[in-house]
């Protein structure tokens, strides 16, 4: 993998997405240094378990959620795209808009989600999350790179930009692994801001440890060890 990276974009479908899937590795990025932006395609209206809860309140409240849960791991730079919950296609607008945020942040490594379905785990095949992951790899390649793509990006002065990197989480051919024992308090605490998701889960840190600590044991880490797991794309 890349080294010297300075800047990078995690793109993912709804708030809380980006701490389940990557909270602990972003928390050891920008503790080296590394500023990390959001994207949020979603403002995950569809979701809660609160019927007392208008409808038209949860979007609101789960931006000011997602916000609080980056500042647990050190982001500062959370961006929505509003798109509706449950209805994200890997369209050629919703790539433009993918596109106009790499140039705006010009990253060097992006994390997004998995375009592919998952036959052992549903969970993570969410419709939105597969068309948001298909729509991330479009913009990286050839989107946000190609000068002549969406000429109303470079018109409004958004040269073309290089993604080196891409890491696809919990991808189909994951080999990566990093270690996020010393920082697994912070990505459980980004996850307990979400509270219109994860207040009723009383059980959420030994689902994590459980799950994280199966992913260590697969990457041959030491005992106790907790870890995520990505696929690692070279994107030049």
């Amino acid at each position: 993998m890349i080294e010297d990276v300075t800047r990078a974009l995690v793109v993912m479908a709804h708030p809380d997405d980006v701490d389940f899937a990557a909270g602990g590795t972003i928390a050891t990025w920008t503790d080296a240094g590394v500023e990390v932006a959001y994207l949020i395609v979603t403002d995950g209206d569809a979701g809660g378990f609160d019927d007392d809860l208008p409808r038209e309140d949860m979007a609101p409240l789960r931006r000011a959620e997602q916000i609080a849960a980056a500042k647990c791991v050190g982001v500062t730079d959370v961006r929505f795209l509003g798109y509706s919950d449950g209805r994200v296609e890997a369209t050629r607008d919703l790539r433009r808009d993918i596109a106009r945020v790499i140039r705006q942040v010009r990253p060097d490594r992006m994390i997004i989600p998995n375009p592919e379905r998952n036959y052992q785990r549903l969970g993570p095949s969410h419709p939105d999350h597969r068309a948001v992951g298909s729509a991330a790899l479009d913009a990286v390649f050839p989107d946000a790179r190609n000068p002549y793509a969406f000429p109303e990006l470079r018109a409004a002065g958004l040269e073309a930009w290089t993604v080196r990197e891409v890491w696809i989480s919990g991808g189909p051919s994951a080999e990566q692994f990093v270690d996020i024992t010393e920082v697994f308090d912070r990505k459980l605490a980004a996850l307990r801001a979400h509270v219109s998701q994860t207040a009723h889960n009383e059980g959420i840190e030994d689902m994590l440890r459980g799950h994280m600590s199966a992913i260590a044991e697969r990457g041959g880490l030491a005992e106790g060890r907790l870890a995520e797991l990505f696929q690692i794309v070279p994107a030049v």
